[in-house]
């Protein structure tokens, strides 16, 4: 696929510079894939939109202050963005500048100090914790909440980029499909669907442009995901019964395609899957998303999943109609 197929016209005012409020007055297109028909809704009427045997999957990922401003011994000012955290009380993160950064140099910002342990690469490194904080503990102490670059003037209530479900602290954006729930129309969701939690570490490189010309030559860095025991055998058994799965945001459809695969991975690890068009969906049924932005591995995926040129239709009817695109823009429902 070429790369130039994800692209569309939108105009910058559509672009949502505010989540809507409250979060499910956000408007939701429904794309019927089997019928091609579209209707547009409020997101507070997504549970008459499902059937009621339906099994809905989220991510509840939550999403780390993950950049912070430290000082070199120098004095010179380094930018880091955290990307995710490893085993043994590590991070991975992106630096800004990087080129004169060494290993076993510390940064420092107030009493959170840290370590370069390896250089990676392409502004990439690892780092180690060099004083009594965690990397959590200095994080909450002293770190941001990342945002989109299109984000113009970051909301002075950030709270709105948590999911109402979000509870492990892992990733650096936020699955954003799940912000327009509230915390009554998740109580709605719950009484009315089986429900089930996952986990995927957002990292940036789901929300990355694709720079090359071909879609094929992208490369998508891993991610961390788990799926408990208890989540895998629900989902095991709705996909048995015929029953749909709907997942709700692109970092779902990653785990759940990922462990449910020809063959089988396993319920917990780090996947590399790229979904792009030609892809055979073995677990989602239907999928609950934002409109994401033109050359991005995301639409890739949506386009996998209602076709090529449909998926074109949809967003530019979804353009006329002036939905609200990206973060905290509109929802889509792919029935």
């Amino acid at each position: 696929m070429r790369t130039a197929q994800l692209g569309y016209t939108l105009p910058e005012a559509l672009i949502a510079q505010r989540p809507a409020e409250p979060r499910d007055s956000a408007r939701l297109l429904v794309y019927d894939r089997a019928t091609r028909e579209i209707r547009h809704r409020v997101f507070r009427d997504l549970p008459e939109e499902l059937a009621g045997d339906d099994l809905i999957v989220v991510n509840d990922t939550r999403v780390l202050p993950a950049r912070v401003h430290l000082r070199r011994s120098s004095g010179g000012a380094v930018e880091l963005l955290v990307l995710e955290q490893r085993d043994g009380g590590g991070v991975e993160a992106i630096a800004r500048p990087y080129r004169r950064l060494r290993v076993g140099e510390e940064l420092v910002a107030g009493d959170f100090r840290l370590r370069v342990a390896e250089l990676l690469g392409e502004g990439r490194l690892v780092l180690e914790p060099a004083g009594a904080l965690s990397v959590e503990q200095g994080l909450e102490a002293v770190g941001e909440v990342p945002l989109p670059p299109y984000i113009r003037t970051p909301p002075a209530d950030l709270s709105g980029y948590q999911t109402v479900y979000a509870r492990r602290a892992e990733s650096a954006a936020a699955p954003t499909a799940g912000l327009h729930f509230t915390p009554e129309l998740w109580r709605r969701m719950r009484d009315r669907f089986e429900v089930v939690e996952v986990t995927l570490a957002v990292g940036l490189d789901t929300f990355r442009p694709v720079a090359v010309d071909d879609l094929a030559d992208h490369v998508l860095h891993s991610e961390r995901y788990r799926m408990e025991p208890a989540a895998h055998a629900a989902i095991g058994r709705a996909i048995a019964d015929g029953r749909r799965v709907v997942a709700v945001g692109t970092t779902s459809v990653r785990v759940l395609e990922t462990v449910f695969a020809e063959p089988p991975a396993d319920p917990a690890g780090r996947t590399r899957l790229f979904i792009t068009p030609g892809h055979r969906f073995r677990a989602t049924g239907a999928l609950v998303t934002n409109f994401h932005l033109p050359r991005s591995t995301l639409l890739a995926m949506v386009m996998a999943f209602a076709g090529e040129q449909e998926t074109l239709r949809v967003y530019r009817e979804a353009v006329a109609e002036r939905y609200r695109f990206y973060s905290f823009g509109d929802a889509m429902l792919i029935l």
